[in-house]
């Protein structure tokens, strides 16, 4: 009879990559799903959204943009 140690590296060794590359590919399909764009944008722009003010506790995203299209 095998310790457990054996049987949970012979588990790991097979199973556990086939895991971890399905993880792998379900992040890398999430971020770049279809729509999800505008999604990345904003979040990219979040440190230069309040560049010439401090930030709100309120102020969303869309709140942002009418402020710097109006000052334009």
């Amino acid at each position: 009879m095998e310790d457990s140690y054996s049987i949970m590296r012979i588990f790991a060794g097979s199973w556990g990559l086939v895991f971890m590359f399905t993880a792998f590919l379900a992040v890398i399909v999430f971020t770049l799903r279809p729509g999800s764009r505008s999604t990345h944008r904003d979040i990219a722009n979040i440190p230069f959204r309040h560049d010439d003010r401090p930030a709100g506790d309120t102020d969303t995203p869309e709140q942002t943009r009418q402020i710097k299209e109006a000052r334009q």
